[in-house]
């Protein structure tokens, strides 16, 4: 057993961390808090990069909603 996994052994939960160098080491490894940080972020990278691959299909989609919408709308404002 290393250094390392023998720490962790010793600092389990509900144990007090002992002092050194590694002192709330094992609390910073932990931590989840930046999970959903993280996953937001590489859900809006992912986003960013279909409207860059698609931009052209996208575009043409959007114009035709839009020309369909104002085409209705003026038919029902007649």
């Amino acid at each position: 057993m290393n250094k390392i996994s023998q720490y962790f052994k010793r600092t389990e939960k509900g144990r007090k961390a002992e002092p050194g160098n590694l002192k709330g080491f094992d609390a910073f490894l932990t931590e989840e808090e930046g999970m959903g940080t993280v996953e937001i972020i590489l859900i809006i990278v992912v986003l960013i990069g279909l409207v860059i691959i698609f931009k052209t299909q996208l575009r043409s989609l959007v114009e035709t909603v839009f020309e369909k919408i104002t085409k209705d709308s003026n038919t029902v404002m007649s």
